[in-house]
């Protein structure tokens, strides 16, 4: 059990039946009587978030989740297949708990949140390098767009890039933001 006022986000815990991750905390002191905590709690299965408040003496279940190296293998209709890398288990995990899942390719190795052996969320590496399927040729003078184009990458992922970058080449892509970073 852990106390509402050790709550920090990040922190996760189980409540209403769901699992839930801490996104936002505030320790709120009124003038009379206890303080209260007002914490957003992000659910870890549905990804709904709500707002909670708590006197200070409450208490919550809190869980152990264990990160783990997973490896994408391949998609399978709504759902990305996984494999552990220590135990050779393979997940099926829905498309909405990866986070920049449009730039997964196979055998990429991915980091897994984990609980009693089954997986929450799967991040992607920051950065990921990916070849340009196909991107239009650059004209010179072109900058009335800012001087980028879009460019298919072999994920199937459009990102804008410079204009000098082409076909064939392989580029540093942000996941979080989906921007290009640079060449590879």
């Amino acid at each position: 059990m852990i106390s509402v006022t050790d709550l920090r986000p990040g922190t996760k815990v189980k409540m209403d039946g769901g699992l839930w991750e801490c996104v936002e905390y505030q320790h709120q002191k009124l003038g009379r009587g206890g303080a209260k905590v007002v914490a957003k709690f992000k659910n870890l299965e549905t990804g709904a978030t709500v707002e909670r408040t708590f006197n200070s003496g409450e208490k919550l279940e809190d869980i152990y989740v264990e990160t783990r190296e997973l490896q994408y293998l391949y998609p399978d209709g709504e759902d990305l297949v996984f494999m552990d890398l220590e135990t050779y288990e393979q997940f099926h995990v829905p498309k909405g708990r990866v986070e920049g899942a449009r730039f997964l390719k196979e055998g990429m190795t991915v980091l897994g949140d984990m609980y009693e052996g089954r997986p929450l969320k799967i991040a992607l590496p920051t950065v990921v390098e990916l070849r340009i399927v196909d991107t239009p040729p650059g004209v010179r003078g072109d900058t009335v767009s800012g001087g980028s184009k879009p460019a298919t990458l072999e994920t199937g992922a459009v990102v804008q890039v410079p204009l000098f970058v082409e076909p064939g080449e392989v580029i540093k892509v942000d996941t979080r933001t989906g921007e290009y970073v640079g060449r590879a």
